[in-house]
């Protein structure tokens, strides 16, 4: 008798075990078929070109946009931009960081504000270090950043600073202008060298970007800078919406002078109430773990505000076209 109870409980619970998996399995017949599937496809998934305008500045210079060889360039790098999304947003991000401190740096220097696009598609406002070993948020290369009165050693490297690098990069740029004629002339001179762009219009006597024969990497380097000159000044016509939380806040600083060295930057950083890694982050310049200083220069080393009622910065163009 024991062993038919054990029995009929067996069928019972293999029964209930059935019944679950024939309702919890998927109904192959209601699956869409290849008609639904296309239909639906066509209906919600969306691959739109996006529009070009029908007239575009550089640095208050014409872009010739007419012509038909200069218009399919900057359509290909809208289609990049603009489809690379991930990227594209993180420009928006840290530009609302960055672009308060380009900004009137190259207005001071006289540099037009549209060079703060050249920054973003260099680096996209990182401290990025490129495989010819160009460094920071402008790309500088080691010999440049010195001959325009950067500091680099094995303690400091003021590439990775945003002040110092942006100076550095308008005095480079206005020079470039001089020697080259125009603004335009001077970005793409800023890929490829002034020595480069001078032998290369030399060569086909015209010094008109526009109407010069590059390698692929210049040829397509304004016309990086322009499409995303498009895009982040107007997002919301390309379909770009981003809240102001979503962006990145200007750092909230004050500085503490320095004419001494620092032996034990990991030590300095808990004596002013942070810690090592916040230190680094505000100062990316400093690229070792002490700060040799025989000479007594003067330093600035940022570290958070303290102070509650101050605000970051936040008057940005960016935030109006959001």
């Amino acid at each position: 008798m024991k062993y038919k109870y054990i029995i009929f409980g067996s069928i019972i619970g293999l029964l209930a075990v059935l019944v679950l998996l024939s309702t919890s399995a998927p109904k192959h017949q209601n699956s869409p078929t290849e008609d639904d599937f296309k239909k639906t496809f066509n209906t919600k998934y969306q691959l739109l070109s996006p529009p070009m305008p029908d007239s575009l500045m550089f640095c208050g210079e014409v872009v010739p946009i007419d012509r038909e060889d200069i218009r399919e360039a900057l359509d290909r790098e809208m289609l990049v931009n603009l489809y690379w999304q991930s990227n594209l947003l993180l420009y928006f991000k840290r530009a609302y960081r960055f672009f308060p401190v380009i900004e009137p740096i190259l207005k001071t220097n006289g540099i037009p504000e549209d060079f703060k696009y050249l920054a973003v598609i260099e680096s996209g406002l990182t401290n990025a270090v490129s495989p010819a070993k160009a460094v920071g948020y402008w790309q500088i290369m080691k010999e440049t950043g010195l001959s325009f009165g950067l500091e680099i050693s094995s303690d400091i490297d003021q590439r990775r600073d945003i002040v110092q690098s942006t100076e550095a990069a308008c005095k480079y740029l206005k020079q470039s202008k001089a020697q080259h004629g125009s603004w335009t002339a001077a970005a793409a001179a800023y890929n490829m060298g002034d020595g480069g762009y001078k032998k290369t219009s030399t060569q086909q006597h015209t010094k008109n970007y526009w109407d010069l024969l590059f390698k692929e990497e210049t040829a397509r380097y304004i016309f990086r800078i322009l499409a995303v000159k498009i895009l982040m000044q107007e997002p919301q016509q390309y379909g770009i919406f981003l809240r102001y939380a979503d962006l990145y806040p200007p750092f909230s600083t004050t500085n503490i002078k320095v004419d001494t060295s620092i032996n034990n930057l990991p030590a300095f950083a808990v004596q002013q109430g942070i810690s090592y890694k916040e230190l680094k982050r505000l100062n990316p310049w400093l690229i070792s773990d002490k700060l040799e200083n025989k000479s007594h220069t003067t330093y600035y080393i940022a570290i958070p505000n303290t102070d509650k009622t101050q605000t970051p910065h936040n008057n940005n163009e960016l935030l109006k076209k959001l």
